[in-house]
């Protein structure tokens, strides 16, 4: 399946808009990360283990988000977005959000 950022797939045409399709996760934080983080955020620099926890809640975002287009039965996933929230101390959410769409 087709995912992308801009509304438009170059040299296809969108013959139906099918809805939004979109995908999210909840992620929170572990007890050792943040010993790690604490500790990081003494020296400075990038906090790795925040880093791949924020990668890998996209991609599950990113892949719901395809799962739910595919049951729409679209062809593509245009203006594709993501969003962040916190949900509670220490828990945020991750949502990916686009247009599901049929290509002709």
């Amino acid at each position: 399946m087709l995912i992308s950022t801009i509304e438009k797939v170059p040299n296809k045409e969108i013959i139906e808009i099918l809805g939004v399709a979109r995908g999210s996760t909840v992620r929170a934080r572990s007890v050792g990360r943040d010993i790690f983080a604490g500790l990081k955020n003494l020296v400075g620099g990038e906090i790795n283990e925040y880093t791949k926890l924020q990668a890998q809640s996209r991609e599950e975002a990113l892949q719901r988000m395809q799962k739910d287009a595919e049951r729409l039965g679209a062809d593509a996933i245009v203006n594709v977005r993501f969003t962040t929230s916190m949900i509670m101390q220490g828990a945020s959410e991750i949502l990916a959000y686009g247009t599901a769409v049929k290509l002709g």
